[in-house]
């Protein structure tokens, strides 16, 4: 989620984002150690290899504007990709981005691995971006489903997918069988994201709106910290765990994105996006003093940038998480 076109809410950076480690690197659990004895290895086959099995790519995930997507992810892996270790990227000869959007981690892959990155997405709109921008091979297919055959990468892996899936074990199904070693994702943890702002009243409307959309979307969007049993329920061994801490500042001078995020507090075009989510929690007199009260900090907003007095700092934490597949 997004300030600026999406509700949210958190608590201070100083609690809930735990900024400790603003390197994003902050320290790697080995999850294998807390393994019970029960045997979760998963059949696996192992057919001819060919390239691609074309199936039909049918959408199961929440859909996003390439917009969105820029002004969430723009710049997350600019400054540490320590949190990526695990993944061994120098070592791998063929990765998977899953879920590929419009290529973000799609380009920090290429940048890394000296083999081949192949982006696959549902959404064909987002696909032709990702295919634009990286010139990556890209392939249209359902994450859930994927349209190659069994031990196809050595590597697949996500970014913010799981977090907009209603059962992401069926995905993480999905990329234990089209992978031959390692399966990775990059989930938020949106229940900690840590916002600070010169407008007094945009911290506490924050919390209560991210609040109400955790609540109230049909997907876990605060799963970041879960995803290692959900790594360990699917089969997967030696389960690693590392935090990455995306922060974002808006400060002068602003760019046409800031802006546009500005325009869209004041009018609330954020909430109303996410009008059906909230109101499945607030009453209608909630929801429409929410809105108002969004509205009147948002032409706060607006003034402090006309003045260029403005400051905000959101920091949402990321999980990294690697388990190995097994033999």
């Amino acid at each position: 989620m997004h300030p600026g076109s999406v509700p949210s809410s958190a608590p201070s950076a100083s609690s809930g984002a735990r900024p400790d480690s603003p390197d994003g690197g902050a320290g790697t659990t080995d999850h294998g150690a807390r393994r019970s004895d029960r045997d979760r290895r998963v059949g696996r086959r192992r057919p001819t290899r060919t390239a691609f099995v074309g199936r039909r790519a049918t959408p199961t995930v929440r859909k996003f504007s390439p917009e969105y997507l820029r002004r969430t992810r723009d710049g997350m892996w600019a400054e540490s990709r320590e949190a990526l270790a695990d993944l061994s990227l120098a070592d791998r000869t063929r990765v998977l981005d899953a879920g590929c959007g419009t290529g973000e981690l799609s380009r920090v892959l290429d940048a890394e691995t000296p083999g081949e990155v192949v982006c696959v997405d549902a959404d064909t709109d987002l696909l032709g971006v990702a295919r634009r921008e990286t010139g990556l091979s890209t392939v249209a297919g359902d994450a859930v489903r994927l349209p190659f055959v069994d031990d196809a990468f050595d590597l697949v892996v996500c970014q913010a997918l799981l977090v907009n899936l209603p059962d992401p074990s069926e995905a993480l199904d999905s990329f234990v069988r089209v992978s031959s070693e390692l399966v990775a994702a990059v989930e938020p943890d949106n229940a900690a994201v840590g916002v600070e702002s010169t407008v007094s009243a945009e911290v506490a409307l924050e919390r209560s709106v991210r609040e109400s959309y955790i609540e109230g979307v049909r997907t876990d969007v605060a799963l970041g910290d879960r995803l290692p049993d959900i790594f360990e329920a699917a089969g997967l061994r030696d389960v690693r765990t590392r935090r990455h801490f995306h922060r974002k500042v808006t400060q002068p001078p602003y760019d046409e994105l800031e802006l546009e995020d500005a325009a869209r507090k004041a009018n609330g075009a954020g909430v109303a996006a996410h009008e059906t989510e909230l109101r499945r929690t607030l009453s209608d007199a909630e929801y429409d003093a929410l809105r108002r009260d969004w509205r009147e900090m948002g032409r706060s907003v607006v003034e402090q940038m006309r003045e260029e007095r403005y400051r905000r700092a959101e920091v949402v934490p990321f999980d990294v998480v690697v388990g190995r597949v097994p033999e």
